[in-house]
């Protein structure tokens, strides 16, 4: 019973930040285009989080007649689901779920959601969405073969496929340090896999308006946006853990979050979108062959590690 109370808290808590992960964005990229950002509601626009979701739930939800409603209409439900589910891999001082193949598990979950956008944008039965739907798919999948590859090479070095024992490891010395092309790799990779700037190719305004969610309105359009910033506060949260020596025993730990989450704000209003080949020529030609050859070096550090030892 503990342990589901302690869950439903977790998400509790990851929704309130998502809320309040919403309104520094605005703030964030209002002060890069020197402009003030929300401001009216509330002390410093502090309830505008609040004011948003109240409008969003409240507008009427318009459905495409011709559209695959029930697939249509639970997407976003589920796309919100695993994204919070996603959150039970975390570890805690009072270990919620430790359970010892926390990393597999995030590898599992963060695939499934492809189903999702790839189901949303075909059940909208609108072209646009459609092909935003296809493109964000083959984004999703190419960035995930070379983002399991570079997490291949850190649980070669933990040894251990559970998210903790990163943190027992970086205790003196922290992984930004040892495999430093490899954390920025996995930033970039991260920004691909969450669909944010300069990748967020679902929503090349000129031709795909909104890319796969353009058919959604109301609750399920503010559901896609929740599990949109549910898996970046958590993708900053691995991060942490990875290779920013993530003891989540301190309150360092929270400041790290929120200076990977704040990067993934700076990115979106400070580079313009990248060409779509050229995205696909990044993973394929440039991340898979590198992460491979560090894949490989780790390897043998290790093993030559072992064999000094024994």
């Amino acid at each position: 019973m503990l342990l589901f109370i302690s869950m439903f808290v977790l998400l509790i808590c990851v929704l309130i930040s998502v809320a309040f992960l919403t309104l520094l964005e605005r703030k964030v990229l209002g002060y890069i285009q020197i402009r003030k950002g929300p401001n009216k509601v509330g002390f410093l626009g502090i309830l505008q989080p609040f004011g948003d979701a109240i409008k969003l739930f409240t507008k009427e939800q318009v459905y495409p007649f011709m559209s695959n409603f029930n697939i249509y209409y639970l997407c976003p439900i589920i796309n919100l689901f695993l994204a919070l589910f996603l959150w039970m891999a975390m570890p805690f001082i009072g270990m919620l779920f430790s359970f010892n193949y926390s990393i597999l598990f995030f590898l599992v979950i963060s695939s499934l959601s492809v189903y999702t956008i790839m189901l949303a944008g075909w059940s909208s039965n609108s072209n646009y969405s459609l092909i935003g739907g296809l493109r964000s798919v083959a984004q999703t999948i190419s960035y995930e073969v070379s983002l399991a590859l570079i997490l291949m090479s850190f649980l070669f070095l933990i040894m251990d496929f559970n998210i903790s024992s990163l943190m027992k490891y970086q205790k003196y010395s922290w992984f930004l340090f040892l495999c430093l092309p490899l954390c920025l790799m996995w930033f970039v990779s991260s920004l691909a896999e969450t669909n944010r700037t300069p990748f967020d190719f679902a929503e090349g305004e000129s031709e795909l308006v909104s890319g796969f969610n353009v058919e959604y309105s109301s609750g399920g359009f503010a559901l896609i946006f929740l599990a949109e910033y549910a898996s970046i506060l958590f993708m900053s949260m691995l991060c942490s853990m990875m290779f920013l020596g993530g003891n989540f025993n301190s309150w360092l730990f929270f400041l790290k979050l929120l200076f990977m989450s704040f990067l993934w704000l700076w990115v979106r209003g400070t580079l313009p979108r990248y060409r779509y080949d050229k995205l696909m020529y990044l993973t394929w030609k440039s991340y898979l062959p590198v992460s491979l050859n560090f894949l490989m070096f780790y390897i043998g550090l290790i093993l030559f590690n072992l064999s000094n030892i024994f």
